[in-house]
């Protein structure tokens, strides 16, 4: 298993890299484009649409994806849709996992789907105009994700004791979730720090963040950005576990989905945008 995982790593790696490095932007959006649509197709077949439909819904996620693209929305795209996602995840979210998993299936099957597909539409919006605005940015809003998660992990382990939401993620706890906290605040100083060398191509994340709301307003959002994190990482889990899936699907060998590796991003960029841009 872990040299599967490591064989699949390196391969996204060779092929993300050369595309989130690239001096135009248009290859990445291809790239995130693609993976997207693969996200959506795993979202139908969570949901009950397997086969054709959830081709279909695959199709329909990367054709809205491309038509936001054609009609310019990418490092233009109007504030409101962030206020929008804003109000999905903080709303939609809580309500979501506090009715529980058993609720999940209990829900129209067209709000579902839709609701899916309006949320990777925003999601792969958010990541393109992130690249748009430069590489530092986009880097420092995936970091944070990445923070969140790992210092998460290693802090869960160490001193976790009280179970965050036992009948959606097991393994997760209240001391992981103050420990990833914590080392997204450790990750904002130092990235800040970073780009006072101006060594980068814009401003970073928590640079912008800094300039707008000063440090009360930087550590304010940098902890909701990584709670928005767990929310996310916890709706993926309660979609799967009401489907009764361990992973989205098995398109990336050792590493399950699509939506298993992007679900903590799909809140946290269209999010990061409401909060430079509000």
């Amino acid at each position: 298993m872990l040299k599967q995982r490591i064989i699949t790593a390196v391969l996204m790696l060779l092929v993300l890299l050369p595309a989130l490095f690239a001096q135009a932007p248009w290859p990445f959006a291809l790239l995130t484009l693609v993976m997207i649509a693969a996200a959506g197709w795993e979202w139908f077949r969570l949901n009950g649409a397997p086969g054709v439909s959830a081709l279909a819904g695959g199709a329909v996620v990367a054709a809205g994806s491309a038509a936001m693209w054609q009609i310019g929305w990418i490092g233009h795209s109007p504030g409101v849709l962030w206020q929008l996602a804003l109000l999905l995840w903080v709303l939609g979210g809580a309500w979501v996992l506090r009715r529980g998993v058993a609720s999940w299936p209990q829900a129209p099957s067209l709000l579902r789907l839709a609701g899916g597909v309006l949320l990777l539409w925003l999601a792969w919006l958010a990541i393109a105009e992130g690249r748009a605005r430069g590489l530092n940015f986009l880097l420092s809003v995936f970091c944070l994700v990445w923070m969140a998660d790992i210092a998460a992990y290693f802090s869960g382990r160490a001193f976790g004791r009280r179970k965050l939401a036992p009948a959606i993620s097991p393994g997760k706890s209240w001391e992981g979730v103050w420990g990833g906290m914590v080392g997204v605040l450790a990750l904002a100083l130092a990235w800040i720090a970073f780009d006072h060398q101006g060594l980068a191509d814009g401003p970073s994340l928590y640079t912008l963040l800094l300039q707008r709301g000063g440090p009360l307003g930087l550590i304010v959002s940098c902890l909701f950005l990584a709670a928005l994190s767990v929310v996310g990482d916890l709706f993926e889990s309660l979609v799967k576990r009401s489907a009764g899936a361990k992973d989205s699907s098995a398109l990336l060998p050792g590493h399950g989905g699509v939506l298993d590796r992007i679900d903590a991003l799909l809140p946290v960029c269209p999010l990061a945008l409401a909060l430079i841009s509000a």
